[in-house]
């Protein structure tokens, strides 16, 4: 049995780099009759989706996690990649009439993103037994919006602790989703843009989440990021990046450490600085699962950036 069960969208990502800035592009008073067309410098396919970007992080962070998603008859090079990473990919569910998901996500000089995402598979809802073992611990990441309605109260039955964490899927879910998937989250993982779409769908203000949530993380990207309980805020640093080369994927780098740091028993600080440790290894290669490091790279890098060592 898995102790990490990843439930989210496996899909080949391609990405583009655009040369400028899409704000010089859009006028202000033509907003409601848009018609923008960009030149791009570089193009390549990658594998991504939510599930597959933090399963491969934590596969690097030792870990053997296993992907709970649907993927279509598309997808046997992908799971040769997912197979000799590390990953536990025995659970994924083939839709052999469907695609696998598939975005093109275009990048400019600022490190925004304009992304469509075609979900294939991955609209499906999980149809497969779920392996909920207590001693579990289990991520719902944005994929299919079915799991991601039925998934929190699946968890919560088994007695699986469990982390919500609904990203790109926020203006696909009504206000009860969210609610639904909060409630009895021991994390709650959004960046600063998603927690204000949450605050607007829902009504709550982060105490609100805190009342049924252990958790509540915000990132802030280079920024860092904000750790709330009821206990109080905690604002932790960004691991400093070598070079931006890619910033596709950081989110789910983010996770993958938050988790492993759990497992490992670390105090809910030190879970975020390893987070953004793996986050920033992300953002310095092309793709969502580009990167590469060893362990005791890991660690010195950590110890460099937050002054202790890292125990794992």
């Amino acid at each position: 049995m898995s102790r990490i069960l990843i439930s989210g969208s496996l899909a080949y990502d391609h990405i583009m780099d655009f040369p400028g800035y899409f704000r010089d592009h859009f006028m202000p008073d033509k907003l409601h009759n848009i018609n923008v067309s960009f030149n791009i410098e570089g193009h390549s396919e990658n594998f991504g989706g939510t599930a597959g970007n933090i399963a491969y992080t934590l596969a690097l962070l030792g870990e053997k996690p296993t992907i709970i998603a649907s993927v279509g008859d598309d997808f046997a090079k992908y799971q040769t990649h997912l197979d000799g990473a590390g990953v536990d990919t025995s659970r994924i569910r083939l839709e052999p009439k469907l695609e696998t998901a598939f975005a093109y996500i275009l990048t400019d000089k600022g490190d925004n993103q304009i992304a469509a995402f075609h979900p294939g598979a991955s609209k499906e809802a999980y149809a497969d037994e779920l392996p909920l073992e207590k001693g579990a611990i289990a991520i719902i990441a944005p994929g299919s919006i079915a799991d991601m309605q039925s998934f929190p109260q699946k968890f919560r039955d088994a007695g699986v602790r469990f982390m919500f964490d609904p990203g790109q899927a926020i203006p696909a879910l009504s206000a009860d989703n969210l609610k639904n998937g909060m409630t009895g989250a021991e994390v709650v993982f959004c960046n600063d843009y998603e927690h204000g779409l949450i605050e607007f769908k829902t009504g709550w203000k982060p105490a609100d989440i805190l009342k049924v949530a252990g958790t509540l993380i915000i990132t802030l990207g280079e920024a860092g990021s904000r750790i709330l309980t009821t206990s109080g805020e905690t604002h932790v640093i960004a691991m400093p990046v070598k070079e931006i080369k890619d910033p596709t994927g950081a989110g789910d780098g983010y996770r993958a450490g938050f988790i492993k740091g759990l497992l490992a028993n670390m105090a809910t600080m030190q879970c975020a600085q390893l987070a953004s440790a793996c986050a920033a290894y992300v953002v310095e290669n092309v793709g969502t699962q580009g990167h590469q490091f060893t362990m005791d790279e890991l660690k010195k890098r950590y110890e460099i950036t937050y002054g202790e060592p890292l125990r794992i």
